[in-house]
């Protein structure tokens, strides 16, 4: 998806940059099968499109305490030409979230690549969950598997697109993504899960 890169700032004489990316295993799980994570990979990120360095033996770490996101981008829904489109519940969803509504946009051009902006309201309150464009339309598995720019490549950002949504007090997320490249037409959905259980795909907007 890309798979959301991040940035947290550490102050004046350290590192411009903190990339956390929660790296998953190729594919989310629809439903039909557990979704492993993969372990979280830091990097320190001078720009958008530098490459992401992996770390096999670093511990998963879900605390999104350096969020995959871009809170300096353009939201594209103030992008001309975005797509816009309107979640879907699903029926892997956690008990719990039958009121979760919400909506995403996705904007790219062959300069700027690609944003995508997720806002969606009855989450849990506090609760920590992902996005991530994936390769299906929601009516196929659930999404399918994550879309990604080579699939012989990684299943973590930048060859996928992530984008981390932490609710707030009153369960309600918004935020963007960037990625150097743009998706084209092979992106054909986005879906929300929770962090931690990733087989419990939420909801799912077609693009």
């Amino acid at each position: 998806m890309v798979h959301g890169l991040a940035r947290a700032r550490l102050g004046a004489g350290t590192v411009a940059g903190l990339l956390v990316v929660a790296a998953l295993a190729a594919g989310c799980g629809d439903g039909s099968s557990p979704e492993a994570s993969s372990a979280a990979v830091a990097s320190t990120r001078p720009s958008a499109s530098a490459a992401v360095a992996t770390s096999p033996t670093a511990p998963a770490d879900p605390s999104m305490s350096a969020v995959m996101s871009d809170p300096s981008a353009t939201p594209a829904d103030q992008i001309p030409g975005a797509q816009k489109s309107t979640f879907v519940l699903l029926n892997t969803r956690p008990a719990g979230l039958n009121g979760v509504t919400g909506t995403a946009w996705l904007a790219q051009n062959a300069t700027t690549g690609t944003t995508l902006t997720v806002a969606a309201t009855g989450l849990a309150p506090g609760g920590k969950y992902i996005a991530h464009l994936h390769a299906e339309p929601c009516s196929v598995k659930n999404g399918g598997g994550h879309f990604m720019f080579d699939p012989n490549g990684p299943a973590a950002p930048p060859n996928e697109v992530h984008l981390a949504l932490p609710a707030d007090s009153a369960g309600a997320v918004r935020a963007t993504v960037t990625n150097a490249r743009p998706v084209g037409d092979a992106a054909k959905s986005v879906v929300i899960h929770p962090v931690g259980a990733l087989d419990k795909r939420v909801a799912c907007a077609d693009l």
